[in-house]
């Protein structure tokens, strides 16, 4: 067990560490440093069995160790925070703590306990990578937990991509409220800002909970046991107790099982996207565009019933409005019931569906705000002050000089002037978008960075593509999402002469 997961750590680092060395906004110290990578350790059974094979495999100076005291299980909160203390300081390991009011925080913004909890532990994760240079936060997430979550999406339906699992490289969740937390942090708090690639990575991915239970009592690991997780009144547990079992007597390797299909689910998923987006253009009608960031959209019906996969094109396509399975699955009905179709109405909390005799129109509630009413393509012809879908921003062309710091405020891009070139254009979101982000080697769709930036509509709405395109902005990679993410491909470098600045005007 020790080897494989040397290896696979070996493999995460050799992957982080080439996009690391390619970023200019890690500074030369960071990259020295000793501590590279942050552990979150919580003092369970998980996270303790990953301190300890990260310590055999790498040594107390190739990582540091995070622990959140979230003051939800009273005297047991404070036992597993003694716990890491004296682990860490036994063997000679950094050690970052921090304390939250998890609860007033939750009452405050209106949130669960559980989204108050992770908001707060990834946002104080982000401020100390940012902080002390780790370029990833290692958590211990393990199969069981993958298999778990692959139940909790079956249940609630979350789609196709609700299949395919989680991933082991994977970016830090960055959309997150950075109001400072209640509670008291024994390092400084600083905000994740854009430019700085930060990774989560999963090393026990593939290790089963049986396994890590039996590294902990061969290697007799200290670790505390949650009182919560024997209870079933949360879904995750109850899932843990009451379901998988059964699982177990019908496949003794069902976790392994499961974890294999969402492998091939993920591959599917990226198959399935390419499909619906070149199948999506076929039956919108034209004269109402292609665009889903759009507050109106309409579909042929006919067009739209000629397609074999009909019932998941129409979810693909509905779904970025907001409507749920049930509007869904009564939408489906109505189209295969051979009633009247005409006159029908379909809402969800934004938008509204109105049926005619051959198609499905989707527009936007009149009480909700509008989103852009720019035309869908903006040239940015140089220098100067812009407006556009109700985002104000001042662009700037300036020397590059050695004093001049690569982490910019929050946002501020700055792009190097041989890559983003005058005339550029600013258009809104599409359906199909990518980049690659600053610091990362692989695409990744807009939409899902809207997911890890938990945009809801309107703000998907009136987010603000840069597009280098000469043609108009139709190509669908993206130069930067303004003032939030840029493309790899147009960062500065010790080569880079000169530099355009775009900052947003709050």
């Amino acid at each position: 067990m020790l080897n494989r997961f040397r290896h696979i750590v070996e493999d995460m680092r050799g992957l982080i560490e080439d996009s690391r060395s390619a970023s200019p906004f890690i500074s030369d110290d960071r990259m020295t440093s000793e501590n590279l990578y942050l552990l979150a350790v919580s003092g369970g059974v998980d996270s303790m069995c990953l301190a300890d094979m990260w310590l055999r495999c790498f040594g107390a100076g190739s990582f540091a160790i995070a622990h959140c005291n979230f003051h939800l299980r009273g005297e047991e909160s404070d036992s597993d925070e003694s716990l890491v203390t004296e682990w860490a300081e036994k063997y000679g390991v950094l050690l970052h703590k921090v304390d939250f009011d998890t609860a007033g925080y939750a009452s405050e913004n209106g949130v669960s306990i559980e989204m108050a909890a992770r908001e707060l532990r990834y946002r104080w994760f982000g401020n100390l990578c940012l902080e002390y240079g780790y370029p990833a936060v290692v958590v211990a997430h393990h199969a069981d937990d993958n298999a778990e979550t692959l139940v909790l999406n079956m249940v609630r339906g979350a789609g196709l991509k609700g299949f395919t699992g989680m991933k082991p490289i994977a970016p830090l969740p960055s959309g997150l409220s950075f109001r400072e937390p209640s509670g008291h942090c024994d390092s400084n708090e600083r905000h994740c800002g854009q430019g700085v690639a930060i990774h989560i990575l999963r090393p026990l991915l593939t290790f089963t909970r049986k396994q890590i239970e039996g590294h902990v009592f061969a290697w007799k690991v200290p670790y505390h046991e949650d009182s919560t997780n024997s209870s079933v009144e949360y879904r995750r547990n109850s899932i843990r107790h009451e379901v998988f079992p059964l699982f177990e007597k019908m496949n003794p390797s069902y976790v392994r099982t499961l974890n294999r299909e969402m492998t091939y689910m993920s591959d599917a998923s990226s198959i399935v996207e390419e499909w619906c987006r070149d199948r999506a253009r076929e039956v919108i009608i034209p004269s109402a565009g292609f665009s889903y960031s759009q507050d109106d959209m309409s579909i042929s019906i006919p067009a739209l019933m000629a397609v074999p996969q009909w019932r998941y094109l129409l979810y693909y396509m509905m779904e970025p409005f907001g409507f749920n399975a049930s509007v869904l699955e009564s939408l489906e009905n109505l189209l295969v019931s051979g009633r009247t179709v005409s006159g029908k109405r379909f809402e969800s909390a934004s938008h509204t569906i109105l049926t005619g005799h051959d198609s499905i129109v989707v527009t936007l509630k009149p009480n909700v705000a509008k989103g852009f009413h720019e035309d869908d393509v903006m040239e940015v012809k140089g220098p100067g002050t812009y407006g556009f879908g109700g985002l104000k921003f001042c662009v700037e062309q300036i020397e590059w000089t050695a004093d001049m710091p690569f982490k910019q405020p929050d946002g501020v891009l700055i792009f190097d002037s041989s890559a983003l070139e005058f005339p550029f254009f600013c258009r809104k979101w599409r359906r199909g978008d990518w980049m690659i982000p600053l610091g990362m080697r692989g695409r990744k769709k807009i939409s899902d960075l809207f997911t890890d930036l938990k945009y809801d509509l309107s703000d998907k709405r009136h987010a603000a593509m840069l597009v280098a395109d000469p043609d108009g902005g139709s190509g669908q990679r993206v130069a930067a999402v303004l003032g939030v993410r840029q493309d790899d491909s147009m960062k500065v470098t010790d080569s880079t002469e000169k530099v355009i600045r775009i900052k947003v005007i709050r």
